[in-house]
């Protein structure tokens, strides 16, 4: 499927610049052409009026109401400097008879005016390529000639007619060497753009790829985790309806089917919950979330979500610590009220929290120790020595638990993915986690909505901290 789409995309690319560039070179072409011909018009009309000029007109018998053309002395240095020019001249008399020309064999071309220009074909005539060794014009049987007509008039009398012409090589010879060149540019063109075209075609398939892929992996981890607690249901409610069908219902029978609701309950719940991250995260994915931002103090956030973790640390003996780092003395009482304080979705925020000391507490062994560590950076952090361009809150987040392998670090935020090897592994001292592997993915798609960044460090064995950092203001 995607090979397919890469051809039409590289094939589209391809046939679109292939017509701009054929468009482009009709366009160079006729615009050259039509320079060619003015050009031998320009000159054809400046030989016409040179030659006007040196015609030498003398009075017919001594007759002074009566002139002519002296043809031998008017044409005599003419024809020389036409001769190298290609130019051929022919006189006319006033009633069209030839009186005088430069071609070796008459034209079978009849007189008429034309002052602007035209194109005649004339068969069996080859002057130029007797007397030109350069002409391609010298085998042909056709000439093809460019021809100016001019009417020369003294007064009311019509002293003759004046034709020059051209050969028409002079404009087909560079037209077609130009043809052959647009040609041959415009097909390298189009060679190098069909590869291009499959070049970037590719470069753009590569997110669609990417996407379809993940796509195709959150459908089958979805589809796998629904997969499961639909069965358990389905499984309880048969059993229950099988149960019905005998006739006595025993006080153990009742018993048996409060069991079987209360496990169906519970697999309902834990399907809704997993129905509600996976709305939650296409909302975020297909940008349709509505979420307004406020002002959010994140310690009162922070206070809240401990007390309500509080019930669930003191049952696996956990020690719960929230640790407030206490704001410079010299601050002004306003900023100090509002120290901790940034603009966010409150709701995303407890989400974000919720998940990442749930899942402390999840994976700390009984005894061990969560702590939750809130701090604003400002300026030069004290600590670390690092400069922040505005102002910042992190919350971190450390455990003493199992830890998480270096190698399932980079996957450790994919929609799905659990650590099972090692983050699961159950001891006596860890209780039964029963996660769908989106928490994290939702906590980094929270953290992204509010332009911050989340990182983890891990030990094995040891414990695993999370760091998340917030601007205060969120361009949103």
């Amino acid at each position: 499927m995607f090979q397919a789409t890469r051809r039409r995309l590289a094939l589209w690319y391809t046939a679109v610049t292939a017509i701009l560039l054929l468009l482009f070179a009709t366009g160079v072409y006729l615009y050259v052409r039509s320079t060619l011909v003015e050009r031998v018009d320009d000159t054809l009309n400046h030989v016409v009026e040179v030659v006007e000029r040196s015609l030498v007109i003398e009075p017919v018998n001594f007759q002074t109401n009566q002139i002519r053309v002296n043809i031998e002395a008017s044409f005599r240095n003419n024809a020389d400097n036409a001769e190298d020019d290609h130019i051929d001249l022919e006189w006319f008399s006033p009633t069209g008879k030839l009186l005088w020309s430069t071609f070796s064999e008459p034209l079978d071309i009849p007189i008429h005016n034309n002052s602007a220009g035209e194109t005649v074909r004339v068969v069996g005539m080859g002057r130029w390529g007797d007397s030109d060794p350069h002409s391609e014009l010298s085998k042909d049987s056709a000439l093809l000639l460019r021809q100016v007509t001019q009417r020369v008039e003294m007064g009311r009398q019509v002293l003759g007619y004046l034709r020059v012409s051209h050969p028409w090589f002079e404009v087909t010879k560079p037209s077609r060497q130009l043809i052959f060149d647009l040609a041959l540019g415009t097909g390298l063109m189009v060679i190098s753009v069909a590869a291009s075209g499959w070049f970037l075609s590719g470069k753009a398939m590569e997110p669609v790829g990417e996407s379809y892929q993940r796509l195709k992996q959150f459908t089958a981890d979805a589809s796998h985790e629904l997969r499961s607690p639909i069965a358990l249901i389905q499984t309880n409610v048969q059993v229950a309806l099988a149960d019905l069908e005998l006739a006595e219902i025993k006080a153990n029978n009742v018993v048996q089917y409060r069991q079987q609701l209360k496990i169906v309950e519970r697999l309902t719940q834990r399907l809704g919950k997993l129905v509600n991250d996976l709305l939650f995260l296409a909302r975020q994915d297909s940008g349709i979330s509505t979420e307004v931002f406020s002002s959010c103090p994140l310690d009162a956030l922070l206070i809240e979500i401990v007390e309500e973790q509080q019930l669930l640390a003191t049952e696996k003996e956990i020690a719960l610590i929230l640790n407030l780092i206490d704001p410079p003395s010299e601050l002004n009482p306003e900023l100090l009220e509002n120290w901790f304080t940034l603009t966010g979705n409150w709701d995303q925020l407890v989400r974000l929290c919720t998940n990442l000391i749930s899942n402390a507490l999840q994976y700390t062994p009984i005894k061990g120790e969560v702590k939750i560590e809130l701090a604003r950076l400002e300026g030069i952090n004290r600590v670390s020595g690092m400069r922040y361009t505005s102002s910042q809150l992190q919350i971190k987040v450390s455990d003493t638990g199992v830890g998480i392998p270096p190698e399932a670090l980079p996957r450790l935020f994919d929609r799905f993915y659990r650590v099972d090897p090692a983050r699961t592994h159950q001891t006596p001292k860890i209780a039964n986690t029963t996660g769908s592997g989106l928490g994290l993915a939702i906590a980094q798609t929270i953290v992204e909505r509010h332009q911050g960044q989340i990182q983890v460090d891990s030990i094995v064995g040891q414990g695993t901290t999370f760091t998340v950092t917030l601007p205060i203001t969120v361009g949103v």
